[in-house]
């Protein structure tokens, strides 16, 4: 038993010696619309059930590593009912020099040129809002921004979620989140 708690206990060692995390100390992402972490009825998915007004969130991202090519934008709902979670947006091939998205840049509106908006869970590209479940716990809608060490990734507007996820994992330098919740 000696030795096997003495191996775990190297282990944890080693995994805090080496942080998994790509996240440098100065990286940040936030949001001027997201307050107190809850959507608001901008944010939320007008259909399906749900009456908002479907308008993405201004988001801002500071610190980023000196050598970061490019960025990439998601936001995920992992407590959807569907075994594998919600996709509400995929936006990437964001320039290096752009360190912001304005309010509704998910309609396409002040969207940076040669940016691309992939495919949502909603089957169509773009920003989908929240819109859990009536009677669900208030679900988690996790923003990030991940820090590219390429120009662009190349993957089509038609791609799945999880092939726009794919590609920027592969090329992720850093990458900054906040959380935040919408229930009804």
């Amino acid at each position: 038993m000696k030795i096997a708690s003495r191996s775990a206990a190297a282990l944890v060692s080693l995994l805090f010696a080496f942080p998994l995390a790509a996240k440098p100390s100065g990286f940040r992402f936030w949001s001027p619309d997201v307050q107190g972490p809850k959507l608001g009825l901008d944010q939320v998915f007008d259909g399906m059930g749900c009456t908002g007004k479907n308008i993405s969130p201004a988001l801002r991202w500071s610190g980023a590593p000196s050598a970061t090519k490019s960025f990439a934008v998601t936001v995920y709902d992992p407590d959807a009912p569907t075994g594998s979670g919600w996709w509400h947006w995929t936006v990437y091939n964001i320039p290096a020099v752009i360190a912001s998205l304005p309010r509704n840049a998910g309609s396409g509106a002040g969207l940076p040129v040669g940016a691309v908006q992939g495919m949502t869970d909603f089957g169509k590209g773009g920003y989908g809002g929240a819109c859990p479940p009536k009677g669900d716990k208030p679900h988690r809608y996790y923003f990030t921004v991940f820090a590219l060490n390429v120009p662009q990734i190349d993957v089509p507007a038609t791609a799945t979620a999880a092939n726009v996820g794919f590609n920027v994992n592969a090329h992720t330098i850093a990458k900054a989140s906040f959380v935040a919740r919408y229930g009804r």
